[in-house]
């Protein structure tokens, strides 16, 4: 499987990717040539453990995703402005998972793509502009999400906080302002959600008005955070009674990746209900789909308000995988 010699893989990737492009193992860069459930080989034939990988949900190379997707390959590719039951089908069943107010479905091809999507919307519907986020937060690679990601703005390297987003500290009860040693999870639920209140009171008292709010249901690149019990939703009924929507990011959280639940927001509470849901990575098991799920009042508006929608994700058209 090997196309090209080792030494010269690295000197054209030298010559041609962007030395900002991360490299693991730089010293001694892996050759990955081929995958095969839970393993990935290299050009030598050695075998991994794959400890690393954040997307391949059900192992690489799956023998129902591979089928799947090479049969929707050999059929169609086209955008979603054309009727196709493979996007109907899969917007029924993934909402089958949600709490019964979100039941819109607008399809994109990545995470950074679907919470792109959910700010133009809340900016729209709201008439807001602010955006509330947890600190090391990260929610994508996109210039309008680098600027609502404390994991990168905040980087030594990054640009800094803009006015317009507001961070407050993450619930962390190990390494955070308040711990476990020293307080109940009751108490660390009340007096990290005390922290957001005085973030919002004070954006309010200087004229900023916020239209949404972010928060990873569980944080991954901050610290693979878990939230002290009904933190989140707190938060949500505290922000949407002021008419501020709440989403939750779960990107790299959600289809059973905490173990207990199908979505990281449904450990803090069974009747936590979001305005936005952001999903991506897994569900396509590393292929480019991802899925914003909404509120029908809030995806009315904004199609009011708004230009018309439309994603080229049906090119790929991986959703006939599930």
């Amino acid at each position: 499987m090997e196309k090209l010699p080792k030494e010269e893989t690295v000197s054209l990737r030298n010559k041609h990717v962007a030395s900002c492009v991360e490299l693991f193992f730089i010293d001694d860069p892996l050759k990955i040539v081929r995958g095969s459930g839970q393993y990935m080989f290299d050009e030598a034939g050695n075998k991994y453990l794959d400890c690393i990988n954040n997307v391949a949900h059900v192992g690489h190379c799956h023998p129902h995703v591979v089928k799947c997707a090479s049969e929707q390959m050999s059929l169609l590719e086209t955008n979603s402005r054309f009727l196709h039951d493979n996007l109907v089908i899969y917007g029924k069943r993934i909402t089958q998972y949600m709490p019964k107010e979100l039941k819109i479905c607008f399809f994109t091809n990545s995470g950074s793509e679907s919470n792109d999507l959910a700010l133009r919307i809340a900016r729209k519907v709201t008439g807001n502009y602010d955006v509330l986020v947890l600190d090391h937060a990260y929610h994508g690679h996109l210039t309008s999400l680098v600027s609502i990601s404390p994991y990168k703005f905040a980087h030594p390297s990054g640009d800094g906080k803009k006015q317009w987003v507001h961070v407050v500290p993450v619930p962390d009860s190990y390494r955070g302002k308040y711990r476990s040693t020293e307080y109940s999870e009751d108490q660390l639920s009340d007096l990290y959600f005390q922290e957001m209140v005085k973030v919002v009171e004070e954006a309010e008292k200087n004229g900023r008005k916020i239209c949404l709010f972010y928060a990873e249901s569980l944080q991954s690149c901050g610290g693979q955070i878990v939230y002290p019990k009904d933190y989140l939703k707190k938060c949500y009924q505290y922000l949407q009674s002021k008419g501020i929507l709440c989403l939750a990011d779960e990107v790299q959280s959600g289809f059973f990746r905490t173990g207990s639940h199908m979505w990281g927001f449904q450990t803090q509470s069974e009747d936590i209900v979001p305005d936005f849901v952001t999903i991506g990575k897994s569900m396509g098991n590393g292929h480019p789909v991802s899925c914003l799920i909404t509120k029908k009042s809030i995806a009315q508006k904004f199609g009011e308000k708004g230009l018309k929608y439309f994603n080229t994700v049906l090119a790929r058209n991986f959703i006939g995988i599930f």
